[in-house]
């Protein structure tokens, strides 16, 4: 296939995708479950209002959202998804509710008396009851008692209740997470709404909920609809027969490329501008970062095992799960994306051999004003969730309780600027470039367009508003988690390693060229709708359901040659003898290889299907494809990225093989043995228990803190000894390049 065609075909995926991606998210705005005016009960009792259940979101929100437990679904492991939990207390406490009624005792019933009851609990509660033209939604007597009840429940749970310490200890809660009762009742009252959402029939007659039955709950009838096995069983078809096409067409077309290597390192005389030197600090503000982010992740693994402290220690009075896990995830986020922005800033000019006047100002400018933006917004996500912010002053600078873009609003604009400068200061360097009509414009114009969607694409999470509804602020969340982090970080990854070994002279452009593109065009073909993969049960319409599984079985697709990929790069490795002194950022290369086959493809088709996905969503099976997938692939690259450009500031020397590779092998093995030893058991164990028993029950403490699960937690240490130990002798590494006691003899 010619160079024009392949970007035609570009073209077209990218536009056509976009348009139906936009188009089903604005059916997603159109068919959005209903905020009541008001929800009354058959009395005429104003239960709570539409504007109770949005400042009850920022209340949940405030304390960190889907940093403690999930709601439908989205979120973190320890504490109970509130949704699901909700649920199961509601429709217990309506049989009692309801058989109380009758003068009777539930639980002393006989089976068939008590089948009755169960029948008018599920019609209660699966009943639409939203009249649109009184913009109101009823509830029955009974439920509108248990609805006080749960109030109460949750209140002593969220509060300071001395009888709930226990089960906040198993939550990983800490006392007094809320203080005060208003905000307090406002968060049940949202707690109450989401409920309902997901157990109430829409109104198009399909006995469907607005969730589709999810959560698993047959006792409420809330079980697997047929699309869901239709789709799912359609998506597997669909990726077996596009391997089939993608194996026929690597037969095809796959040629043996013969490539002339230099004799010499083609980069060993290269001399760094005065801004490509500047980029030196970045890669030690990394190094801290996955040093405290190593940290935080430790203390929230060990919140699982003692909810409300480490070691005895009562961290959670001044550093709570909730906090602990947001810096670890948002942390990942910063430090590997400062390396690739690193990389791209030692690249424009290597690429261009232009220098553009204060580029190096702009470089120090930039690395100052992420500097502020990561302590501002770890401060701000501090203050949030000790509840030292009022909800409008947390959503602006504290914390969003989104995951992934937990960060204040103003520190998301103030990161929004900042990639925006990036972007100006690598189109500056490569201008010059990009006026040549030669061999490599096309690889460096895939280079731009990859450098423009990272700085573009993170714009999407400032759509949605600080009360905007829980389902649309979803559908653009995972527009920067799916499309900005997944999406066009693998774009980006893709077209800078290909960059670095034409540089090194191991590939030709041309074939280098064709190949990205084709890639590209394969990925982004599943990838840009895959989005909706992750939508599946947050209150969208069915259309969202299919598209997601159809096109996100596509992401598989390039993944099954990825053993071909790694070889090659091996081969790569040791093809000459100067190429090892770039050694390890190529197994660096190799590694993502193995994770992407591993972290993304079999870790992730595992949760794709909509079938699977309704009884694991949210158990420790996503975990398990975060951390393989994230770090694996994400983070091992931006540390394979950060070698090479340590290779090209300190040319003259062989480093400490020894000490850099301990570091490699320690955090891939300790990646692998904490995912596959204690984290892929326990979701496989909740799989298992949410199959049986229901989704509730698969996050509730009565399961998770059984012998056998606790055992399976502690299993996680060595692994995390393994991969801190690494992440550490990576950071005496990159320190001992200055001090020079990770530099050998010097190269030839």
């Amino acid at each position: 296939m010619t160079t024009k065609k392949l970007w035609l075909s570009l073209a077209l995926v990218m536009a056509s995708s976009f348009a139906v991606l936009i188009f089903f998210g604005n059916d997603i705005y159109r068919k959005a479950p209903p905020i009541p005016a008001k929800v009354v009960s058959e009395t005429g009792e104003v239960l709570f209002t539409g504007q109770d259940i949005k400042d009850g979101q920022n209340v949940w929100q405030s304390i960190g959202g889907q940093t403690v437990g999930s709601i439908w679904g989205h979120g973190a492991y320890i504490a109970p998804d509130w949704t699901a939990d909700y649920l199961h207390r509601e429709s217990q406490a309506m049989l009692t509710a309801l058989a109380a009624k009758d003068g009777k005792v539930y639980s002393s019933l006989a089976g068939e008396e008590q089948l009755v009851y169960k029948e008018r609990m599920k019609r209660d509660l699966r009943t639409n009851t939203f009249n649109a033209t009184e913009n109101t939604i009823t509830y029955s007597a009974s439920r509108a008692k248990v609805f006080h009840e749960l109030a109460g429940y949750y209140t002593k749970l969220f509060m300071s209740d001395p009888s709930f310490s226990t089960l906040r200890n198993q939550y990983a809660i800490q006392e007094g997470a809320i203080k005060d009762p208003e905000r307090m009742r406002l968060m049940t009252t949202f707690f109450a709404w989401s409920t309902w959402v997901c157990i109430s029939e829409r109104p198009d007659g399909t006995q469907v909920t607005y969730t589709n039955n999810w959560p698993y709950d047959e006792q409420v009838g809330n079980v697997p609809s047929a699309s869901l096995h239709l789709w799912s069983g359609f998506s597997v078809l669909l990726l077996l027969g596009c391997i089939a096409l993608l194996v026929l067409y690597h037969v095809r077309n796959k040629e043996d490329e013969h490539v002339d290597l230099p004799t010499t390192d083609p980069l060993r005389n290269m001399q760094p501008t005065p801004s490509m030197k500047a980029v030196l600090k970045y890669i030690w503000v990394v190094s801290i970062l996955i040093l405290v982010q190593m940290l935080a992740g430790i203390i929230t693994a060990h919140y699982g095992v003692e909810g409300q402290g480490f070691y005895g220690i009562p961290l959670d009075k001044f550093l709570p799960q909730s906090i602990s896990r947001s810096w670890h995830v948002q942390l990942a986020i910063f430090w590997i994306a400062t390396s690739w922005l690193a990389t791209g800033l030692y690249m424009g000019p290597a690429i261009s051999g232009h220098e553009p006047r204060y580029q190096k100002l702009g470089v120090n400018v930039l690395f100052i004003a992420l500097i502020i933006v990561v302590g501002g917004s770890l401060t701000g996500q501090w203050l949030g969730v000790m509840q030292k912010l009022g909800l409008v002053d947390n959503f602006l600078w504290g914390h969003q309780g989104y995951e992934y873009i937990e960060l204040g609003r103003i520190w998301q604009i103030l990161l929004l600027v900042g990639l925006v400068l990036w972007l100006v200061l690598m189109l500056r360097a490569l201008l010059p470039a990009l006026k040549k009509k030669d061999e490599s414009r096309h690889l460096l114009m895939l280079f731009v367009i990859a450098s423009v969607a990272i700085a573009v694409f993170y714009a999407a999470g400032l759509v949605y508003g600080r009360q905007s509804h829980l389902a649309v602020a979803e559908y653009w969340r995972w527009w920067v988690v799916h499309l900005w982090v997944e999406g066009f970080f693998e774009v980006f990854a893709t077209v800078v390693s290909a960059f670095l070994f034409c540089r090194l002279g191991l590939l030709r452009l041309q074939s280098a060229t064709i190949s990205v593109l084709f890639s590209t065009i394969v990925f982004l073909a599943g990838g840009i709708l895959g989005t909706f993969h992750h939508l599946y049960f947050s209150a969208t319409p069915v259309a969202v359901l299919a598209l997601g599984a159809t096109f996100s079985a596509l992401e598989i697709v390039p993944l099954v040659l990825i053993g071909y990929e790694a070889y090659h790069n091996y081969t790569l490795s040791k093809s000459t003898p100067w190429i090892k002194a770039y050694k390890w950022p190529i197994y660096c290369f190799i590694a993502i290889c193995f994770w992407n086959f591993l972290g993304a493809g079999i870790f992730g088709f595992a949760i794709n299907p909509p079938i699977a996905l309704y009884y694991i969503q949210g158990l420790n099976t996503t975990a398990v494809h975060g951390h393989s997938a994230l770090f694996g692939v994400y983070g091992i690259l931006g540390i394979g990225l950060m070698l090479f450009v340590l290779r090209g500031l300190y040319p003259n020397h062989h480093w400490n093989e020894k000490l850099i590779g301990t570091a490699f092998w320690m955090i891939n093995i300790g990646l692998l043995v904490m995912v596959t030893v204690s984290m892929l058991p326990i979701g496989i164990m909740q799989g298992i228990a949410a199959i049986q028993h229901g989704y509730w029950y698969a996050r509730s403490a009565e399961f998770m803190h059984t012998s056998t699960m606790q055992t399976l937690r502690w299993l996680r240490v060595p692994g995390d000894i393994l991969l801190a130990t690494g992440e550490l002798l990576l950071v005496i590494f990159i320190i001992g390049l200055k001090t020079g006691w990770s530099l050998k003899d010097k190269r030839q």
